[in-house]
């Protein structure tokens, strides 16, 4: 199976080739993946070097001609080094780009913490108006790319990881997804998360939510699944833990409730070691996960 990664170059070169609103701007990551794109459109295929606040304000006036800018590098890359840029050049002009990264939150550990962004989606979540989608498989980012090109003048953030799960699942672009219904309590899982929240909860009586799309925050499906499996819910994220118990609390607010938000820590683990070991040293493998959604769910 080919990675999130290998999938946006393929898909995005494909529309590169169908649509001229399209142009592509890099910073010198991934440049090889679009040589044959850029032979092809050298006016639409743009490699600014290694300046990441000159991608985004590039990738701005290029929105601001007409065209539909996709932007990619690393995540922290992408939004925390030229994060000024994507609030000014970008928010404060209106101007529509879809922003593709890579690397997630540890996903290249021997690139150390300056490759690592865990709070990526957090600090998007300061601004206004982003959508933010995390698929879980490269099938789920090939369906969300095509959306956010097509999604004329919006801001969109496509969060692509080495992390997949094992089946892709039908996805909206907008709502999530009941994967399993129970009686317990709610469990979110958020893109690769999900076949560890599938393991974690095996034989568990709580209903699992699978979520591509976080912002917006789909607060009905939530609040539908609380009515039968009740108010306690976990939220499992492949990111900062804790960035949507905000948007969870918000829906349940007229509710008695309590949220348990899971995902990657706040403190840095020097010793990079590899991605399993990343995820078993924040407590996102099942075993962790089962422990710590059971003790959260238990009377």
């Amino acid at each position: 199976m080919d990675t999130m990664r290998e999938r946006f170059t393929t898909v995005v070169s494909r529309l590169l080739d169908e649509d001229p609103r399209v142009a592509v701007v890099l910073a010198e990551i991934g440049a090889d993946g679009f040589a044959g794109a850029a032979r092809r459109h050298p006016d639409r295929v743009v490699n600014v070097g290694i300046r990441e606040q000159l991608l985004v304000g590039a990738g701005a006036g290029l929105a601001l001609t007409g065209l539909r800018p996709v932007l990619h590098t690393f995540a922290s890359f992408l939004v925390e080094r030229p994060f000024e840029q994507v609030k000014l050049d970008l928010g404060h002009q209106d101007a529509g780009a879809v922003l593709v990264s890579a690397a997630a939150s540890f996903d290249w550990p021997a690139g150390g913490y300056t490759h690592m962004a865990p709070g990526d989606v957090a600090l998007l979540d300061t601004l206004d108006g982003w959508t933010v989608q995390v698929p879980g498989h490269p099938d789920e980012a090939e369906t969300l790319l095509r959306r956010a090109v097509a999604a004329g003048d919006d801001k969109v953030y496509v969060r692509l990881s080495l992390q997949a799960n094992r089946d892709a699942l039908p996805v909206d672009g907008e709502r999530f997804r009941t994967v399993r219904e129970g009686g317990a309590g709610v469990v979110l899982a958020v893109g690769p998360m999900l076949d560890h929240v599938l393991a974690a909860t095996e034989g568990l009586d709580v209903t699992v939510l699978y979520a591509t799309t976080v912002r917006p925050f789909d607060a009905a499906t939530l609040r539908r699944a609380t009515r039968t499996a009740g108010t306690d819910v976990v939220l499992v994220e492949p990111y900062l833990a804790g960035t949507s118990t905000a948007a969870a609390n918000d829906a349940l607010a007229d509710v008695p409730h309590r949220v348990l938000g899971l995902g990657v820590g706040r403190r840095e683990l020097r010793r990079y070691g590899t991605i399993e070991e990343h995820v078993a040293a924040h407590g996102l493998d099942a075993r962790s996960l089962r422990e710590r959604i059971g003790a959260f769910l238990t009377p």
